[in-house]
């Protein structure tokens, strides 16, 4: 399967008939899968390119991967989720945004842009879980491009993934559904949200929308689905005090404990800011505190700063967890997951 050929050509032999979907006026049909929710007629697809009506059915993504490897679940980014361990990643193709400065664009944009061709090859969720077990991973995750536009395959893999004792996971930028969400609750143990900014005028610059992204949020932590969020922090993008300060006081207000991560950008894609200095990350961090969140890291810039890579306890401020980027150099958390000093219990999933 090429990325460069016609979308009905390169998908025919890798898709299936979806589940998020209804079929309405005769032979249109409504997809559920993202925030966009599109409505789709016979022969077209929707904003995505992947998920396409032939006949009356939603045809979606399936039994392929564009890419595989593992990881330290860190770089997800996870801190509270198995710190140290590893993360079996695999992506297929296709996103429902088109960010200016996507890093994985060879990949999410390969249906969408000529110049981001990619070799995809068959595989099996069997196939897949067992290269993660081999690699010794922890979790199996989905990630590359936007997951929940391929919800139905990933949860075939995370199927044989529950079965070979491994967790599973989201990496995707959270324009969902209350559809898709209860969909994935069953089969997904840690989600990662990509929250771009907090302003309705440039989600739109990036082709979606600020308040799916919002109620994912607030709908993931009510469903105990462990979550994390970061924020890659463009300079004249989505960098100013207000933005972040109501970015970060959302956050605090659906949970204090949501580790929020805000991390560099470098230049790349189709967009040329400025790359984020130290000084910027600082602020945002320091913008994040003061917002009452207890977890707050910086990265993708180097090392950064210890405070801003270590997890401490919210009320001793003991060291329990000691990184170097990607990598846990001291880990003090006892079997339970509580700080060796005081007690206090520290949100995540623990050993």
């Amino acid at each position: 399967m090429a990325a460069t050929l016609p979308l009905a050509d390169a998908l025919a032999s890798h898709t299936r008939e979806g589940d998020l979907y209804e079929r309405y006026n005769g032979t249109w049909t409504r997809c559920f899968a993202c925030g966009h929710r599109c409505p789709i007629p016979e022969g077209g697809s929707g904003v995505c390119k992947v998920r396409f009506n032939r006949g009356g059915r939603l045809m979606v993504p399936w039994g392929y991967v564009a890419g595989a490897q593992c990881d330290p679940i860190e770089k997800k980014p996870f801190f509270h989720a198995w710190p140290g361990s590893l993360a079996y990643s695999f992506g297929m193709l296709g996103c429902d945004l088109h960010c200016g400065y996507c890093q994985n664009w060879v990949t999410s944009q390969a249906l969408r842009d000529a110049e981001a061709t990619l070799h995809s090859e068959a595989a099996s969720p069997e196939r897949l879980a067992g290269e993660a077990v081999r690699w010794g991973a922890r979790a199996l995750v989905s990630t590359y491009n936007e997951p929940l536009i391929t919800a139905e395959w990933a949860v075939e893999v995370f199927k044989a993934a529950r079965a070979a004792g491994l967790a599973t996971a989201f990496v995707s930028n959270g324009n969902g559904t209350p559809e898709v969400l209860e969909y994935l609750r069953p089969w997904v143990d840690l989600y990662k949200v990509d929250l771009k900014g907090f302003d309705e005028r440039r989600y739109r610059q990036l082709g979606g929308r600020l308040q799916p992204v919002l109620d994912t949020i607030a709908s993931l932590h009510g469903l105990g689905i462990w979550l994390e969020i970061v924020t890659l922090l463009v300079p004249g993008f989505n960098d100013s005090d207000d933005e972040l300060r109501g970015l970060t006081g959302f956050i605090a207000d659906v949970s204090r404990s949501i580790p929020w991560h805000v991390t560099a950008y470098h230049a790349d894609y189709r967009m040329n800011s400025p790359q984020t200095s130290r000084a910027s990350l600082y602020r945002a961090a320091t913008i994040g505190r003061e917002a009452g969140l207890q977890f707050v890291y910086a990265g993708n810039l180097g090392r950064v700063s210890s405070d801003l890579e270590n997890t401490r306890c919210p009320e001793c401020r003991e060291i329990l967890i000691e990184r170097s980027g990607f990598f846990v150099r001291r880990y003090g958390l006892t079997p339970d997951g509580r700080c060796p000093s005081c007690g206090f219990a520290v949100p995540g999933r623990w050993a």
